[in-house]
């Protein structure tokens, strides 16, 4: 169905249409690099694709947030295909239409864990993307750089998601600011716990207050959020690691309440007298 709306409609992105070769796998043939871009949950869905494409030197990239998905296409087209990347991108999303901010989207970034040094595949990615107008960036600890990136979806993506405000908020309430800390305090504590020290803390002041990030976006389009990615990884992480995360578990339950709130779980019939 995605196929066949692509196709008819395009994707509008700062007011111009751009329309998309859109293959089956088979048509599609084998690639040498692969760029996973779904949400977190069709990920286990497009698995098989994903197979399908990959051959013996593909390259594969993850784009999607958090700090598991490496690990899930991996152990689908084998771990010696991966590369660990993260997007740092400005853009809101209403139907298929698109408003990016360029001036501020710094773009992929990437790496190779364990190798801090450009290796020939992340060289290669590196050639690739300067013939063309994306930003594109090698990163020496790409590890580090993504739970940074977590620790900022967990703390700023999700509190103003519960509260449906936008991100004004961190900077105008003492008490929305007190619940971003307190969840980057979780990240960093599990982060430390498996070795990985992220900077301390810290936002500069948002010049739109009102803007609304991913999770946000998601609740007021009405469609599911990424949580499981974010506040349920955190759940999963803290259990096993005995480390209690109180402010994940809550958020992480809240904004599941708000998805059954849409799918009209709750659209009680008024008792009348």
């Amino acid at each position: 169905e995605r196929k066949e709306r692509l196709i008819r409609n395009g994707i509008i992105i700062n007011g111009e249409r751009y329309d998309y070769p859109v293959k089956e796998p088979q048509e599609a043939g084998k690639v040498d690099l692969l760029l996973v871009a779904t949400k977190y949950g069709a990920l286990s869905s497009i698995l098989k694709d994903a197979q399908a494409v990959v051959k013996e030197d593909t390259i594969v990239l993850s784009l999607l947030n958090g700090i598991d998905s490496e690990e899930i296409v991996g152990a689908a087209v084998g771990m010696g295909h991966m590369l660990y990347s993260l997007m740092r991108i400005s853009a809101e999303r209403k139907d298929n239409s698109i408003y990016f901010d360029d001036a501020v989207t710094m773009g992929l970034w990437f790496g190779e864990k364990g190798h801090a040094e450009l290796t020939p595949r992340t060289q290669a990615v590196v050639d690739f993307f300067a013939k063309t107008t994306c930003k594109c960036t090698f990163k020496p600890d790409i590890i580090t750089e993504m739970w940074y990136k977590y620790a900022i979806n967990i703390s700023r993506n999700l509190p103003q998601a519960v509260l449906g405000v936008g991100v004004g908020a961190y900077d105008d309430s003492e008490h929305v600011e007190f619940i971003s800390h307190r969840l980057w305090d979780e990240v960093d504590t599990v982060a430390k716990a498996k070795g990985i020290t992220i900077s301390p803390y810290g936002f500069a002041h948002s010049p739109r207050k009102n803007a609304h990030l991913s999770t946000l976006q998601d609740l007021m389009a009405g469609r599911h959020t990424e949580i499981d990615m974010f506040a349920g990884t955190m759940v999963r992480m803290g259990r096993e690691l005995g480390i209690p995360v109180p402010y994940c578990e809550y958020t992480f339950h809240a904004i599941k309440a708000l998805e059954e709130k849409n799918d009209g779980k709750f659209n009680y019939q008024e008792l009348k007298l």
